[in-house]
């Protein structure tokens, strides 16, 4: 089952950052802004004087955490049915508790620097958008897709 996670991981994590990356083109931020300030999570300020290091690390950062939900997902699925029962309404309110954490938790404690300005409503809903849908509901469809493959009633 690792491989389905990898997989579906990998998938929910380049449908979450190409959202990010197209919404952000729009504001005339560029990819590697988008991933040095992910890396800036785990090393601060330094990610935007690191260059093609901290994009890097940036890249490895976001899959790491796309990897780790996925898992999360899976093992909560194994251990509550209803979540692959009911998998629409389960990964859409599982993308709405990811954003919650990594907006109340994860972001706060991290070593990203705090915006300047307001953030705005238009971004504030894409970003639950995406993570309804990039990681939420696509975790959920495809894990669930997977289960009945290796489990068939």
């Amino acid at each position: 089952m690792l491989g389905v996670i990898v997989r579906v991981g990998l998938i929910a994590g380049t449908l979450d950052i190409a959202d990010s990356l197209i919404f952000n083109a729009f504001r005339g931020i560029t990819p590697g802004m988008i991933f040095q300030y992910i890396a800036s999570g785990l090393v601060g300020l330094r990610a935007f004087h690191w260059g093609s290091a901290s994009v890097a690390l940036g890249v490895v950062i976001h899959y790491f955490i796309a990897l780790t939900w996925t898992a999360v997902f899976y093992l909560a699925s194994r251990r509550f049915a209803i979540l692959s029962r009911r998998p629409v309404i389960s990964g859409l309110l599982y993308g709405v508790a990811v954003y919650l954490f990594m907006n109340l938790v994860a972001l706060p404690l991290s070593g990203v620097p705090r915006p300047v300005k307001a953030v705005t409503l238009a971004s504030r809903i894409n970003g639950v958008l995406a993570l309804m849908i990039c990681i939420g509901l696509t975790v959920s469809m495809l894990l669930r897709r997977a289960i009945v493959r290796t489990h068939p009633s």
